[in-house]
């Protein structure tokens, strides 16, 4: 793990030199948010649509950007197909808010597509373009909303460095726990001030839920002395299974099922929770586009 974490560090520099450049940008609206996990198959992307459609109908203005590079399905869990994505974007055939697509309820999101790959190798011009870009949906939303993909590869550590904060998905599987702490072990080894908190997927109940989040919590403040909170957990539902095959979010399909009424109470208390984000740190678009992109 030591090795794996070194390799990264050496990928995702975050450099102290850029730190003051990043406390001199002023404030921005939205709250910059990566959900994530330590393996595929724990239902981080559907719980990231129906936490966005959560926050939504209690009124906040909430982005999707599928940042899954290789694996995005939200437009699948949607039911919906977007004509536009990131590539369009970066080619200057579209503005941001033309390749803004609509989901359930209206929901907007961004298919990063085969833009993804061409962030790395933005010219200047094109990054100041894209920021600029960026910075537009940021005045108008309140949280955008990374649906990273899973695991511990170079994009997704770049995601989770520059957001304000990263929401763990897991299930109280094993592998599924052990997944779980690597991915924060080795993001709190590049960037110790990335804020995490927990959601535990498929819980049988909520004494299962605790029990699966006390796990990792105790071993990050034993072995990382970082202290992580559970958000909360959504309950093990077939109501959730059959909603992803007639690819309607289940909060939409399923309004009163159990998974439904979980997220909703996850969505009201995330509003609820103090901002746990240390002031100066990681404010302004440009401090995130600098952290993301790895740009002075």
């Amino acid at each position: 793990m030591s090795d794996q974490a070194h390799s990264l560090r050496n990928l995702v520099s975050i450099r102290g030199a850029n730190k003051s450049s990043r406390e001199m940008q002023g404030p921005r609206l939205a709250r910059f948010i990566t959900v994530s996990s330590g393996k595929g198959g724990v239902g981080k992307s559907n719980f990231t649509l129906n936490f966005a459609l959560a926050l939504q109908s209690l009124g906040k203005k909430v982005l999707i950007f599928d940042a899954d590079i290789g694996m995005a399905n939200i437009d699948v869990l949607m039911g919906t197909s977007s004509r536009y994505n990131l590539h369009h974007l970066l080619s200057r055939e579209k503005s941001i808010h033309e390749i803004i697509g609509k989901g359930p309820n209206s929901l907007p999101y961004i298919s990063g597509g085969s833009g993804m790959a061409n962030l790395v190798s933005l010219s200047d011009h094109d990054i100041q373009y894209f920021t600029s870009q960026i910075e537009l949906m940021a005045n108008e939303m309140d949280y955008i909303i990374f649906d990273t993909g899973a695991g511990l590869s170079k994009e997704n550590i770049q995601f989770i460095t520059a957001a304000d904060e990263c929401l763990v998905v897991t299930t109280p599987e094993p592998t599924s726990i052990t997944d779980a702490y690597a991915l924060i072990k080795v993001v709190n080894g590049i960037d110790d001030r990335v804020p995490f908190q927990l959601v535990i997927n498929r819980a049988v109940d909520e004494t299962e839920a605790k029990h699966t989040s006390n796990k990792i919590m105790l071993a990050a403040k034993k072995f990382l002395d970082l202290e992580i909170s559970m958000l909360g957990y959504i309950s093990e539902d077939a109501r959730v299974v059959q909603s992803v095959k007639k690819q309607i979010p289940f909060s939409i399909a399923f309004p009163n099922c159990a998974a439904t009424r979980d997220i909703q109470r996850l969505a009201r208390r995330y509003m609820v929770v103090p901002n746990s984000i240390q002031p100066n740190t990681l404010s302004g678009i440009k401090g995130f586009m600098q952290k993301w992109l790895h740009r002075p």
